[in-house]
């Protein structure tokens, strides 16, 4: 399977429906749209009902997404505002060469 038709698996820890856990998903939802569609999955974990879960990851703010694959894993804390900073750190785009 070449990079191409990679399957990228993320998981975004929350705590509770709040405003940032909110706006990390649907931030994450439209990056993911616009350049891994249909070649995605999210996996939303609430630490409010699942809390043993954090511990796997060492999760330690939320909200957190994982990029469990491709490897390696990658992880980016907050409300994934920044477009550019998530797609450079999930390595979805290579960072720009100024």
């Amino acid at each position: 399977m070449g990079e191409a038709e990679q399957m990228w698996e993320l998981r975004l820890y929350i705590a509770g429906k709040t405003p940032k856990s909110i706006s990390a998903l649907s931030n994450l939802t439209k990056y993911c749209e616009e350049h891994l569609k249909g070649k995605y999955k999210i996996e939303i974990i609430d630490l409010l009902l699942q809390p043993q879960l954090a511990e796997g990851d060492q999760i330690f703010a939320v909200p957190t997404l994982v990029r469990k694959v491709p490897v390696p894993i990658r992880k980016i804390i907050g409300d994934l505002s920044n477009e550019e900073k998530v797609l450079v750190g999930l390595n979805i785009i290579p960072l720009k060469k100024s």
